[in-house]
């Protein structure tokens, strides 16, 4: 049985709460992108995709023993085991070989796309029933991301091979998004990334030890600090706060704020990497903040 919406049930500042946590982790999210691309001038994305798992668990489970939480119950592993797929393997995975072949903006021109997945997976794995305003706005805002991601990258032109892998990754951290936030409701917000990078962390250690074997890291400092935040912060840290923020609910509505993260990593990337920016950042900018903002004060009607 799925567990009610606290957003529905709270008082009317839960679902402002939820927006700030989910706002927060989205903010932790937006370096991803830029440091993945510095992380993959001087290490393998089969290291970067396994090595930044090994280390968020490593501290993962450091918590989970000195706060002495309890074993998740038998049926929750195989949810578990779905957040860990989207998030832990797939999105970081496919991001990493993506982003060997194409430029941070490129990439959120697909990685915008990933509020509108969330939104989706979280009406189909729940009773969540948004009205039809909200996803008129939920629409308009995607496609402003879409459209500001394309001016800023210069368009993609055709369908490149590191699209598909994007595309394939937003699909897998849409799941892994709705289930976590369900689970969140259930076993505790960061208990739920905590977990699932447990749950991880064999096989990932194994694809850690092959690429090292075969490949040996030789980076910079730069890219190896790059490395340590997409660890620490993006894999683990930050889903503290996005779990949390999910958790509260309602799932569609808090999942519409990633639509500003596009924005956002393209500035990091412009600061970090020396990409222009240009009027269409401003523009673009305010618009799917505009949206973004719209999209999570629409009030969500109950389910039929």
């Amino acid at each position: 049985m799925i567990p009610p919406d606290p957003g529905r049930r709270s008082s009317p500042s839960g679902p402002h709460v939820g927006a700030g946590w989910g706002l927060l982790g989205v903010t932790a999210f937006s370096f991803t992108v830029p440091f993945t691309r510095v992380a993959v001038a001087g290490l393998s994305p089969l290291f970067i995709g396994s090595g930044r798992a090994v280390v968020a668990a490593v501290l993962a489970a450091a918590v989970l023993a000195l706060t002495r939480q309890r074993l998740p119950q038998l049926r929750t592993w195989a949810r578990l085991a779905v957040v860990a797929g989207g998030v832990v393997v797939g999105f970081p995975f496919l991001t990493s070989y993506a982003l060997t072949a194409v430029p941070a903006g490129h990439a959120a021109v697909v990685i915008a796309l990933l509020p509108a997945a969330t939104a989706t997976a979280a009406v189909l794995r729940t009773r969540e029933r948004p009205p039809a305003a909200f996803w008129a706005v939920m629409c308009t805002g995607s496609l402003a991301a879409i459209a500001f991601a394309f001016l800023q990258s210069g368009g993609m032109g055709h369908l490149h091979w590191a699209d598909l892998l994007l595309l394939g990754a937003v699909l897998c951290c849409a799941v892994g998004y709705a289930e976590g936030g369900l689970l969140a409701r259930e076993v505790g917000s960061w208990q739920t990334i905590a977990w699932a990078l447990v749950l991880a962390a064999p096989p990932m250690l194994v694809l850690a030890v092959i690429s090292v074997a075969s490949q040996p890291p030789s980076a910079t400092p730069v890219q190896w600090a790059a490395f340590a935040y997409l660890a620490v912060v993006s894999m683990f840290l930050g889903f503290f706060a996005w779990y949390r923020g999910l958790g509260i609910g309602p799932i569609a509505r808090v999942s519409q704020i990633q639509l500003i993260q596009p924005v956002m990593s393209i500035c990091w990337a412009a600061l970090l990497l020396g990409e222009a920016v240009t009027w269409t950042t401003i523009i673009g900018g305010l618009a799917v903040v505009l949206c973004a903002g719209a999209a999570v004060r629409v009030r969500l009607k109950p389910a039929p």
